[in-house]
């Protein structure tokens, strides 16, 4: 059986959801698992899956509404044990440093660019060991 991994995906926006998607394909690189996503609209649903478990890397929309990936990254870096890594997509190269604030891993740009977000997730999925092709 074939190792996965599941991505969480939070946006508000099904284009942002599907972005990500695409930009995955079925591995974001040779090297790690297959990538099954878990997709959320809301707040609340991204909280529900975490604290169901079994999530190894989030993707947060930094533009979500009405509570951006930025916010939501704090609020689960310091409520969630164990939280996993995050990339946030942000609406500008020049918000870097909001990524920083909020204590994400990573962060790539809007509109999501496929070379660019696969190597940052891939980058991600090769820090639990467990997640090794």
């Amino acid at each position: 059986m074939q190792a996965t991994a599941t991505v969480l995906v939070y946006s508000d926006d099904a284009n942002t959801r599907e972005q990500v998607r695409l930009a995955t394909g079925r591995r974001p690189a040779p090297d790690v698992p297959v990538v099954e996503f878990v997709e959320c609209a809301t707040v609340p649903a991204v909280l529900k899956e975490l604290d169901r478990g079994g999530i190894d890397v989030c993707v947060l929309d930094g533009e979500a509404v009405p509570m951006g990936g930025m916010g939501v990254c704090r609020q689960i870096k310091d409520e969630i044990f164990d939280c996993p890594p995050v990339l946030l997509l942000i609406g500008r190269p020049q918000d870097a440093w909001l990524a920083t604030w909020s204590r994400a891993e990573a962060a790539v740009a809007l509109p999501v660019e496929p070379v660019e977000f696969a190597s940052a997730l891939a980058s991600l999925l090769r820090r639990k060991p467990a997640l090794s092709a």
